[in-house]
């Protein structure tokens, strides 16, 4: 199987993710309405699936290593699947978190599997180069995702969104069943005892290289999540703008992290990906100090939007090197490397957001002081990066030639 394809084939599975997160931010009026709840609780649906999304992923990691990844990636489509379209039948907040939590679930299967198939096969740059292919491909689904929210508030009501992911979570288990497993080369399992899939974590924590690389992404990826649950209020609310230019705004962050993504595959043949990315998480950074600047002094929706859009779109080129670097050091535990990844990412992504919601309250500066936090707190640990990789491959490799180089002989 070419690059290509397995980009294409993994992208459509990691773009679950964004159509469960975004396709139903333009209902979230419509839902409250009909449940008889304040804006705001709707963004809890929001924090409950994240934040299941990463706590399962620590279950789903190592059972992927032992078991194998088609049959966690396929059951957690099954659950995925039914879970939608239990959420599309809720009448109430607490039934729509509940089943959303079960959906949280499924897609931490989904979710864990992606990153593990790619360490199975590559590393290095070429990781980071795969990884940023997937991610031009499933680019499409948050940049669409909203359109089609609206598309299909136009014609039904928002149960019909939550239908749709179920269509796409069966047909995506058909087509990974014949075209992905069929064609994937088998990746040796690790046969140890069941009690390992606990205490392997152990290697994992105990790696303060990759412990790293895991808070960097978190933190960043906390940055964009807070805005993500926040933009129907930004947009629709504070300022008022229409469901045709939430979706079209939404789509330019987007478009943004598709282009530094392209970029950042160019760079790659250049620099390090460490290099990269601690470039692009100051950067982040800087945006956010600006976005809070025009927050405090109240500019126009037009140079805030921007502001977003240029701060969101960093995430083109943090994901892929960040992603490549956490996973370098465990070839043979990839499930359980990125079963932490992916559950330290979501389940602080969720507990801020959820923090936001809850505790903090919603207006445009507060909201962009905690994304601004979040980018901070990770530029912090970028900065140190490159020197604590660069170490740590050296000392890998030092290890290694020691273990092939022949002894010298023994004096006469």
């Amino acid at each position: 199987m070419s690059q290509l394809q397995l980009a294409i084939l993994l992208g459509m599975t990691v773009a679950l993710g964004p159509l469960a997160l975004d396709a139903y931010l333009p209902a979230f009026p419509q839902i409250a309405a009909d449940l008889n709840v304040d804006h705001t609780d709707i963004g809890l649906t929001l924090s409950v699936y994240v934040g299941a999304l990463g706590l399962s992923q620590l279950v789903g990691g190592p059972l992927s290593d032992r078991y194998g990844r088609q049959i966690i990636l396929l059951g957690g489509l099954f659950v995925f699947a039914v879970a939608a379209a239990m959420v599309a039948q809720a009448s109430s907040l607490n039934e729509m978190l509940g089943w959303r939590l079960v959906q949280g679930m499924g897609g931490a299967f989904c979710a864990v599997s992606v990153p593990a198939i790619v360490r199975d096969q590559f590393h290095g740059k070429d990781a980071a180069r795969l990884f940023g292919l997937i991610g031009l491909v499933m680019f499409i689904a948050p940049a669409a995702a909203p359109t089609l929210g609206v598309i299909l508030l136009a014609l039904a009501d928002w149960p019909a969104i939550f239908l749709m992911l179920t269509g796409y979570a069966v047909f995506l288990a058909v087509v990974l069943k014949l075209r992905l497993f069929r064609h994937l080369p088998a990746k040796e399992r690790v046969k140890t005892p069941v009690s390992t899939l606990v205490t392997n974590y152990s290697l994992v924590l105990r790696h303060w290289v990759t412990m790293r690389f895991v808070a960097i992404q978190a933190l960043c990826f906390s940055a964009m999540l807070v805005f993500i649950t926040h933009a129907s209020f930004i947009y629709q609310e504070w300022f008022g703008l229409s469901n045709t230019l939430f979706s079209a705004l939404f789509a330019a962050n987007i478009v943004l992290m598709a282009s530094l993504n392209i970029v950042n595959r160019y760079l790659l043949r250049h620099f390090e990906a460490v290099s990269i990315l601690r470039v692009s998480v100051l950067l982040q950074f800087i945006a956010l100090l600006v976005l809070v600047a025009l927050a405090w002094v109240g500019a126009p929706w037009w140079v805030t939007a921007g502001c977003i859009v240029t701060a969101v779109g960093f995430m083109g080129s943090i994901i892929p090197n960040n992603m490549a670097n956490a996973l370098e050091f465990f070839p043979h535990l990839g499930g359980t490397a990125a079963a932490m990844l992916g559950a330290t990412q979501f389940t602080l992504a969720g507990a801020i957001s959820a923090f936001s919601t809850t505790v903090v309250k919603e207006s445009l500066l507060n909201v962009v002081i905690v994304m601004a936090v979040c980018s901070m707190l990770a530029a912090i640990l970028a900065f140190g990066a490159p020197r604590a990789v660069r170490r740590e491959v050296a000392k890998n490799e030092a290890a290694a030639n020691a273990a092939v180089l022949p002894r010298p002989a023994a004096p006469n």
